[in-house]
């Protein structure tokens, strides 16, 4: 399903004191199957955006295009339990959205507010359990009495349990150890694969951003100030310096590879078995 951008500005507190600008102007398409990460300092807009994804936010001006269904400023939209069912969001720490006394429960409880029957959603609820990964029989227990980690693929498992076209990720590795992070963006990206989601990552991680999108947009101050592949943005990385931002360390690890030994590569690599091939190529005599 695609989503369309559009020009979209959106104030909080509209007509109060405390009215605030939170994004300007940000046309930006989502095509059906893409992967797409978005970027930006603390304040740049990136929660705001997604929130404009499934239209828990409306809005000021402009309009977003989900799939057919058009949501304009100024117009009062009816109706949305089918947009919210077809964009899910995980949002940071999706673990303290959980309340019910079993995990079957809370990843039916979204199905079954959606109008889906009760055998149908527990059904769901099975399948969506081996996607993030854990057995049938936590299904039973309550989400309390599991682990930090677990207590998140159930939570995540309750926004797949829907159905989603697409999926929208709020830092969803948040608070996690190295390990953890790269098995759940693992895990999505497999979801993405195999599902054929389109898949929206708003996340602080470089890294991931390099290692699993098609796309990288830079959100900067409320306004998209960038956009390309993730070869494209991350070959000028002084550029995201002076925008606050890193560059993954395989890129940092680059820069001072080709300053040390004077050489320079011809591109910026993303991973680091990319670069080990291409700087062995180097110092056996291949082409840079």
């Amino acid at each position: 399903m695609d989503i369309s951008i559009q020009q979209v500005e959106y104030r909080y507190q509209v007509n109060t004191p405390f009215e605030r600008l939170a994004i300007q102007d940000v046309s930006i398409d989502f095509p059906t199957g893409i992967y797409m990460a978005v970027i930006g300092h603390t304040g740049s807009g990136k929660s705001t955006l997604l929130q404009h994804l499934n239209a828990l936010l409306q809005p000021t001006k402009g309009m977003v295009k989900i799939g057919d269904r058009e949501i304009r400023a100024n117009r009062k939209e009816k109706n949305l339990k089918e947009v919210r069912q077809r964009v899910g969001i995980v949002f940071q720490f999706p673990e303290h959205q959980l309340f019910e006394e079993t995990v079957e429960k809370d990843i039916c409880f979204g199905p079954l507010n959606f109008g889906v029957h009760e055998p149908a959603a527990k059904e769901r609820a099975r399948q969506a359990i081996k996607q993030v990964g854990l057995s049938e029989e936590v299904l039973q227990k309550s989400p309390f009495d599991l682990s930090g980690g677990q207590m998140r693929r159930v939570a995540i498992a309750g926004v797949l349990a829907m159905e989603p076209d697409v999926i929208v990720l709020d830092e969803p590795t948040a608070g996690l150890d190295p390990r953890g992070r790269k098995e759940i963006m693992d895990m999505f990206y497999r979801l993405h694969k195999e599902r054929n989601l389109s898949t929206i990552l708003v996340t602080h991680s470089m890294e991931d951003a390099a290692r699993y999108a098609d796309q990288i947009a830079i959100m900067q101050d409320g306004r998209l100030v960038k956009q390309g592949t993730p070869q494209e943005i991350f070959s000028s990385p002084e550029g995201l310096v002076k925008m606050g931002l890193d560059v993954p360390e395989v890129v940092r690890f680059q820069l001072k590879l080709e300053k040390q030994f004077g050489i320079r590569l011809d591109k910026t690599y993303l991973t680091i078995e990319q670069l080990s091939e291409a700087f062995t190529r180097l110092l056996s005599g291949g082409e840079k």
